[in-house]
């Protein structure tokens, strides 16, 4: 992406991005201030509803006491004379004017009813309708209260409809209930009384869920649009907000319980056409568009013409560097300003300069540099090569020369202990505590002669007797050696030998020996059994031999140290420690490399490299073959 496009396109994005958040914030603040107002809107016509519900069940309720108390109204109920209850009552309706009164006895059978018809502005009158098994008239006339007292509260369903409907007992001087007094307003009534009030639609919906009265006309449209789910209705607390459309128009309705006497009775809804937000909204998001986009047209243009004058200076000194970096130092920018770019090409000029001075300098002073680094480098390794060897080669001198100057001495007392012990055996009872003392001894001594053996073969560091043989052949001979062995360990030998011979100056019985050892040492790495991988291969002027089993490997901070004559891992009885250091000194003969890559619990890799042709090998074929015994070969060195 070239320079104008870098300034341009990030200033004309950022633009384009404060315009559109800009607008998006402004056109929210006002539809927010909108949306809130008509929230509230809903709140209060949700308010003024239940108020009215609440002023209506007062008033059934004073209508009620005005009936219950009316003198003659215990002795009618109580004959269950319907003329006098008539007579008792149509006052009370003509006074009060309920849309319903109705009296029942202690049968649950209407007595007498007076509800009031719309269209002739009068009151019907009926007999011997069946109320019994009805919650509103039941719980009366059982004699049942609750927290707001004896008088309950309910939609009762008669022939007229649905009403709205308060229970009261008539009870005589002695507390018998002799019959029971409804009042009630019809539900549809009741609704078209409450939009007029609240200015909004009203939903009544029962506790099961179903729809009690609404002022909506619903004509033939599903009523489930405006409803709560049945499912909820009992579990609804404070107010619900859910929007739903009719008659492809939208709507805000605001949903809370439906409560008389104290009791949940089902859900009051009020809602109204939220289309207007919409209309607020779409209006100001085009006009602040509009001013927006006219704003950014002109930001645009004049950030795009400040560019220019950025971009073009910078651009033709982008092009001299490029000529310099090209090796032509002999470059000017030719820019004349009074401004920073104008310092800026004035101190590109002078570097130039100065750089085509020091360019030659700097290079001759670099391939110095090279040369010494490299000179170094190889001096290092040199000197790391040649510190590990002579450390590990002062450890097996020395203990060479301790092991000369004893093992003679120590070996004869050995040989006379353990012969002493083996006759005094032979005349002593077998099982007795003398012949257990006696095997020890000689056992102790066995093993020490063993330690002191090694010791001679360590001390001796005889020559090798340099031959060019097959290797391949030495390495077959190793693992026959130790087949025995193998099998004993419950290891399985995985062989990667070439298929030719694989010729190399060396001494075939001191090789063999390396090979022996670490075979030994991975077999008794594997107590319970495991895999055991010997390769050979070869590698430019020398042949590696691996030997890596799954055993239990070897803890890092033993890996330093398992050259050391003596150090071994091994349980008492399984190792000297000398194997290793035989080995390592066998290899360093050779002038080839012994290494160790281990992992505890995973097992040990030992890489013996060792040279096609020693520089001082000084070959020596004669014909003969040499090999070890086939026997069972102890093994010292770490495992």
């Amino acid at each position: 992406m070239g320079l104008r496009a870098k300034l341009i396109i990030p200033y004309v994005l950022l633009t384009l991005v404060t315009a559109m958040v800009g607008m998006f914030i402004v056109t929210r603040l006002v539809t927010s201030s909108v949306r809130e107002r008509f929230i509230n809107q809903l709140y209060e016509a949700g308010r003024v509803a239940a108020d009215g519900i609440v002023r209506r069940e007062r008033a059934h309720l004073e209508i009620l006491r005005i009936a219950v108390f009316s003198a003659g109204m215990v002795e009618a109920m109580e004959a269950r004379d319907d003329e006098a209850v008539l007579a008792v009552l149509r006052p009370v309706a003509v006074n009060a004017r309920p849309q319903a009164v109705i009296a029942i006895d202690t049968d649950g059978v209407e007595i007498i009813g007076l509800v009031y018809d719309a269209a002739s502005d009068e009151y019907r009158v009926s007999r011997g309708a069946t109320l019994a098994g009805e919650p509103i008239v039941d719980r009366v006339l059982r004699g049942e209260t609750d927290a707001s007292g004896d008088k309950f509260a309910d939609v009762l369903t008669i022939n007229a409809g649905s009403y709205l409907m308060a229970s009261a007992p008539v009870e005589t001087e002695s507390g018998e209930v002799v019959g029971v007094i409804l009042v009630g307003t019809q539900i549809n009534s009741l609704v078209e009384g409450l939009k007029s009030e609240a200015l909004a639609d009203i939903i009544l919906q029962g506790s099961d869920g179903s729809l009690q009265a609404t002022t909506f006309s619903l004509s033939g449209e599903p009523p489930t649009a405006i409803l709560v789910p049945g499912n909820e209705t009992q579990e609804l607390s404070g107010t619900h907000f859910r929007e739903f459309s009719l008659w492809s128009r939208d709507y805000q309705g605001a949903y809370a319980p439906w409560l008389a006497r104290g009791q949940v009775m089902g859900v009051l809804g009020v809602a109204l056409p939220s289309n207007f937000l919409v209309t607020t909204e779409s209006t100001s998001r085009d006009w602040f568009g509009i001013i927006f986009s006219v704003g950014t047209v002109a930001i645009i243009i004049l950030g795009y013409r400040l560019a220019q004058s950025i971009a073009g200076p910078i651009l033709r000194l982008r092009s001299m560097a490029q000529t310099v970096a090209q090796g032509r130092l002999d470059q000017t920018s030719g820019l004349r300003r009074d401004d920073e770019i104008g310092e800026l090409a004035e101190a590109f000029d002078a570097m130039t300069a100065r750089l085509q001075a020091r360019t030659a300098e700097a290079q001759s002073l670099y391939a110095e540099a090279v040369e010494r680094n490299r000179q170094l480098a190889e001096m290092y390794e040199r000197l790391r090569a040649a510190q590990q060897q002579l450390v590990q080669s002062e450890k097996l001198a020395a203990v060479g020369q301790l092991a000369a100057g004893i093992v003679h001495d120590v070996k004869n007392p050995l040989g006379v202990i353990k012969g002493m012990a083996e006759e005094m055996l032979e005349s002593t009872a077998n099982g007795s505590a003398q012949a257990d003392s006696l095997q020890t001894i000689r056992d102790n001594a066995t093993r020490a002669n063993s330690i002191v053996t090694d010791l001679l073969v360590f001390a001796r560091q005889s020559t090798p007797t340099m031959q060019e043989r097959d290797l391949r052949e030495t390495v077959e001979g190793a693992l026959r050696l130790t087949g025995f062995l193998t099998r004993k360990g419950k290891v399985e030998v995985q062989r990667n030998l070439p298929a030719r011979p694989t010729m190399a100056v060396f001494d075939p019985q001191q090789i063999q020996q390396v090979l022996i050892n670490l075979i030994q040492n991975a077999v008794q790495a594997m107590p319970d059994g495991g895999k055991l991988h010997v390769g050979l291969a070869s590698a430019d002027d020398h042949l590696v031999m691996t030997v890596r089993d799954t055993g239990v490997g070897i803890p890092a901070e033993h890996l330093p140290r398992i050259f050391d004559p003596f150090f071994t891992t091994k349980s008492e009885g399984q190792g000297t420690g000398m194997g290793l250091s035989v080995s390592y000194g066998i290899m360093t003969r050779h002038h080839g490399q012994i290494e160790v890559e281990s992992q505890v619990g995973a097992g040990s890799t030992f890489i013996v490299r060792l040279p096609k042709t020693p520089p001082d090998s000084g070959i020596e074929d004669s014909g003969e073959k040499v090999t070890l015994p086939d026997r069972d070969v102890p093994g010292s060195g770490l495992g």
